[in-house]
């Protein structure tokens, strides 16, 4: 059987979710302290040590789901876990910026771009926005591969006996 490379719609919102997660993972785990504070920043009603687990726990799961759907592995646990990832991401944010919080989102160092357009892309505000489409296109790719699996992962659908 030959591999099939033809590049759809749903390949390319695949691809697009598992590049954001995987380089929010990497700037994460690049300085877990810097989360760690990040995350102090929202003002989470939630005890130090669950803020402290998520500082370890998020970025590697980030990671294996970002991996999981670039390679194209376990593609419905993964997007299952990534529309909880950036459905809770929105809530934070959105709370953040409900109650005015100046705050940076604490995902994606973006120096490269000087620091306007650094603290535009990291604005409370916009991060909601952006994880909640991102949460939708999620949602999106997980009813659709419920109804036909996404190109070479048949494994991902169970039948209606299972």
């Amino acid at each position: 059987m030959k591999p099939s490379l033809e590049l759809n719609w749903r390949t390319a919102l695949r691809w697009l979710l598992a590049g954001v997660l995987l380089l929010a993972a990497l700037s994460k785990l690049a300085s877990l302290h810097g989360f760690y504070v990040a995350l102090l920043t929202y003002k989470l009603p939630v005890p130090n040590f669950v803020l402290k687990s998520l500082t370890i726990v998020l970025p590697w799961l980030e990671l294996l789901c970002g991996l999981m759907l670039l390679s194209n592995v376990r593609v419905q646990p993964a997007l299952l876990w990534t529309v909880i990832l950036f459905g809770a991401f929105a809530l934070a944010t959105g709370q953040a910026w409900a109650r005015g919080l100046n705050i940076a989102c604490g995902c994606f160092k973006l120096n490269l771009f000087g620091s306007d357009w650094g603290a535009i892309f990291e604005f409370a505000g916009f991060a909601c926005l952006r994880a909640v489409l991102l949460s939708g296109g999620a949602i999106v790719l997980l009813k659709k591969s419920r109804i036909q699996p996404l190109a070479g992962n048949a494994h991902s659908v169970h039948s209606p006996t299972e």
